[in-house]
Formats: structure tokens, C-alpha cells, sequence
């Protein structure tokens, strides 16, 4: 197996070769010297051996060379999670994910501009050049079996929208659901956390949302804002 089809992900793999700068590893019973490793020194656990396997993440060092790395980082292929935007520059975007080198988010995969310090929901892909980067675009990566049922409250992040359909929202970082454009009330952004009820689970397990209470419990909130619009214009709306 190529080594580029295991980055970020964790592999097992054995210690074949020791250097004054670390050890390679490789799979076991691999054989081919262009399928070897470096676990840096700094990574490499006391009293390594050549024959022991070790449990590593694989990704590209600052000069695009496949590394092994025992840091566990927070987020891996396959996965979804949310990372903090460390810096922003004329490229895209770097997510902090635990390791030494940040995690690049293009432009192009940006459902919004991202700021400085944030934190966003993404996921990985490898690029065109065998790259591991960051994603905003995480609805294939979501799940349609999600434990919950209609009258259910969840908590979920917006991480896209559509003037035809509505807010898609990504439920415990993890089920797919929407907020339909009739649901769709207040100032709803991408990037926000928001709380709502299942109105109904689809045929296919997704989750339709609403951030509204249940009508008889939601009029009198509404009641309340008429009335104090009422009051503001003396009791008679101008129109």
C-alpha cells in the first residue's frame, strides 16, 4: 500500500531502521524502502527497538514530506471536528489541530470567510497534490442515523444554507439535518451553534429542524413582541 493512501489516518507500523535523527518505520513485512517512514526523534519513544510496532499519525511535514507523528491530533480522515483558526493569509486559512504544522483550509473551501480565532466545523480531504487539508463543506461526512425523534431538542452547528431549501446543520457535530426556510427565523449564520427541535425525521434519517417552540408555547413570546411594538407606536401600527 502506498504510504500517501494512509495519511491522516493512525496505522501500526514496525521500527525497521534506526538514525542519528530518529527511526523509519514501515508495514510489516513490506519490504520496499520507498514505503518506509521518519518518526522523528523528538517523537520517538524510549527504548525503541528495531522489530517493535508503534502506533503513529501520518501526515506531510512544512516541505510536503510524508511523516509519522504518536501526537494523536484532534482531528483525523473520516472525522469531523471543530478547530480554531490560528491564521489567515492571501491562501486560506490554518487550523490548529495539535500538530507542529497547522492545518491549511482553502479559500475555495470556505462556505464563509473565516476570521482569526474562531472556531469551525470541518473535516479532511487530500487535495490534487497528495496533501491533507481542511474542509467546511462536511455533508458527506455526516450521518442519517442519528438516535433522535420528532419533539426532540438538539444542538447542532450551521455549516451551510440555501435560499431554496435552508440552514443545514450539522447535529452534535455529527447528523445531518436542516432548518427549512419556513423554520428559518432570526439572525442565522453560518458558524453558528444553535438549539432546536425535530419536527420530523425523514425517510432517509435526516433531521428537519425548527428553532421555534411548539405554537401554543411560541405565541406568547410573539404576542409579547407585537405588544411592545403596539406600544412603541402609541398603540396604532402605521400601516
Amino acid at each position: 500500500m502506498r504510504l500517501e493512501e494512509l495519511l491522516g489516518k493512525k496505522r501500526t507500523l514496525m521500527v525497521v531502521k534506526k538514525v542519528d535523527f530518529g527511526i523509519y518505520l514501515e508495514e510489516k513485512d513490506s519490504q520496499e524502502e520507498h514505503n518506509r517512514v521518519l518518526l522523528p526523534k523528538k517523537q520517538v519513544p524510549e527504548g525503541a527497538q528495531i522489530g517493535q510496532t508503534l502506533q503513529v499519525f501520518l501526515y506531510k511535514d512544512s516541505q510536503d514530506r510524508i511523516i509519522a507523528t504518536t501526537t494523536v491530533p484532534k482531528l483525523m480522515m473520516g472525522q469531523l471536528a471543530v478547530l480554531r483558526v490560528a491564521q489567515v493569509n492571501k491562501m486560506g486559512a490554518f487550523l490548529d489541530w495539535g500538530l507542529e504544522k497547522d492545518l491549511f483550509l482553502p479559500f475555495k473551501q470556505q462556505t464563509r470567510k473565516v476570521r482569526e480565532q474562531e472556531e469551525v466545523l470541518v473535516t479532511l480531504y487530500i487535495d490534487k497534490s497528495e496533501r491533507l487539508c481542511a474542509t467546511m463543506n462536511v455533508y458527506k461526512q455526516l450521518q442519517s442515523d442519528s438516535p433522535y425523534h420528532a419533539g426532540d431538542n438538539v444542538s447542532g452547528i450551521i455549516y451551510e444554507n440555501s435560499d431554496r431549501f435552508g440552514w443545514f446543520v450539522a447535529v452534535d457535530n455529527r447528523y445531518s439535518a436542516i432548518i427549512p426556510v419556513n423554520e428559518a427565523f432570526g439572525d442565522l449564520r453560518i458558524g453558528n451553534v444553535v438549539q432546536a427541535r425535530v419536527t420530523k425525521v425523514r425517510e432517509d434519517g435526516k433531521l428537519n429542524l425548527s428553532i421555534r417552540e411548539k405554537s401554543y408555547l411560541q405565541m406568547y413570546p410573539d404576542m409579547d413582541k407585537v405588544m411592545k411594538l403596539l406600544e412603541s407606536y402609541d398603540g396604532v401600527l402605521p400601516f
